[in-house]
């Protein structure tokens, strides 16, 4: 270890931006309080620690940014507070409300949400300044955690009865682990500027969004983040469509001009 590391690096040792790093401790506290929640077997609490957690989340970078106090520590300590509230919290809270039923293949699923959700964070850091900008590599885990807790938000508020939940649990929790490991790309928004010019038409579709979130938060939230979900998929096949499209007909290919059954123009 180098000097410099050990005394901190990056700036460390003229101290650290207190907000932006108190809103991740805030995130870490929720995804705690989660965790607290589910051995208890409050599942509904600990669902909406984890979506408070995800708030606080995409709260402290953008808060980071405005205030022009990123740093490498600020970054490090997101990523170790995304592991224990988007990571260990939804992975011990889906296990305790549905797929303990499974016995050793539930804790495994469970483990897999969490072994991916860890190597997502992992990779990201490593491409944080080679990834396409305005881009996700994969599915972000606050985004799998979301669509957890809201699911299970969704199931009390529809009665919370039905046994279908472990086996759609089980699948659910394989897909979110292959997207969040996989290539597809998903919108990151983080270019989004909250206090630039807009049409007034953005003003009053923002304000309808707002009025049915407040409406049915439940039934709201796990639609938005179903959306985004899906999102990543369909503007891969999108763009999958659209390459074949460009590439050129038989008629343009330049290997033409050297068939030797065509005559010569000379």
């Amino acid at each position: 270890m180098s000097r410099r590391d050990w005394k901190g690096g990056d700036g460390l040792r003229r101290g650290v931006y207190v907000l932006p790093n108190l809103i991740t401790s805030g995130s870490l506290f929720a995804g705690f309080y989660s965790i607290a929640a589910t051995y208890n077997g409050a599942f509904e609490k600990a669902a909406m620690g984890i979506i408070a957690a995800v708030v606080l989340d995409g709260l402290d970078g953008r808060v980071a940014r405005m205030t022009r106090t990123t740093t490498r520590f600020g970054i490090e300590y997101d990523s170790l507070a995304d592991v224990i509230s988007c990571g260990v919290a939804p992975a011990f809270l889906v296990y305790g409300w549905a797929l303990s039923a499974f016995g050793r293949w539930g804790w495994l699923a469970a483990f897999l949400y969490l072994i991916c959700g860890a190597l997502r964070l992992a990779r990201f850091n490593v491409q944080i300044n080679t990834v396409e900008k305005g881009k996700f590599n994969g599915l972000p885990i606050p985004a799998a955690a979301t669509f957890i807790a809201s699911m299970i938000l969704l199931f009390y508020y529809l009665g919370g009865s039905g046994s279908f939940k472990h086996f759609a649990v089980l699948l659910t929790i394989y897909l979110l682990a292959f997207l969040m490991v996989s290539t597809v790309k998903f919108n990151s928004f983080k270019d989004l500027e909250p206090f630039r010019r807009r049409p007034f038409n953005t003003l009053v579709v923002f304000i309808f969004f707002a009025l049915l979130l407040a409406a049915e938060p439940q039934v709201m939230i796990f639609l938005f983040v179903s959306a985004y979900i899906l999102s990543g998929p369909v503007g891969e096949v999108v763009s999958m469509v659209r390459r074949r499209r460009v590439k050129p007909t038989e008629s343009e290919n330049p290997i033409h001009a050297h068939d030797p059954h065509r005559e010569d123009p000379r």
